[in-house]
């Protein structure tokens, strides 16, 4: 995983030059520090995926383009997950209105990874939970507010969450159609 992590930083910074970007222009346009991008660049630290994503959107290419050209841990240069694989998940026996189906999960040395789409419907019912990794969350269709903590933020359509899940937190569908949102959980092993 290491490898994986230094890969990152020297496919930025070979982007970067290879597009004649410097630190600073990046740095501005993905809204982040120059100290950032370097830290980044040099392997001495790894980006959340909002700032991942923006620095590959300042680097002007694809997310796709930029992935591709990173080392691959498999043979194969992708892995597909069909929509009939998608099984549902039992999660919360005391959650009421909560539908988990299981897109992704790859485990990479230090990092686990797991994808699942979560279907909140209107008046559903849950305790706070938290997990033991990080999670980012992007809402397809309806609306949802997210208790985090003692915080509560209202999500939209297209709009996306990043936060740490060891924080108590649940999402609360207040309106009157179900929420749909991909769920990306990233699990860092208790000793790291």
């Amino acid at each position: 995983m290491q490898d994986y992590l230094i890969g990152l930083g020297k496919r930025i910074k070979e982007i970067r030059k290879k597009n004649n970007l410097t630190i600073n222009t990046v740095a501005t346009n993905a809204d982040v520090s120059n100290g950032l991008i370097s830290r980044i660049e040099n392997g001495r630290t790894i980006p959340s995926l909002p700032v991942l994503l923006n620095i590959i959107q300042a680097l002007g290419i694809e997310v796709s383009e930029f992935f591709n050209g990173l080392p691959k841990s498999d043979k194969n240069n992708f892995i597909v997950s069909r929509k009939e694989d998608n099984n549902i998940i039992e999660k919360e026996d005391e959650a009421k209105g909560f539908e988990y189906k299981f897109l992704f999960g790859k485990q990479l040395s230090s990092v686990g990874f797991e994808a699942v789409l979560l279907e909140v419907q209107p008046g559903s019912e849950r305790d706070k939970v938290e997990t033991d990794a990080y999670e980012f969350k992007y809402i397809l269709t309806g609306e949802c507010y997210y208790i985090i903590g003692e915080d509560e933020v209202l999500l939209k359509e297209g709009d996306s969450i990043f936060f740490d899940g060891r924080i108590p937190h649940v999402p609360v569908n207040r309106g009157n159609v179900p929420s749909k949102m991909i769920v990306l959980y990233f699990f860092f092993h208790k000793n790291e």
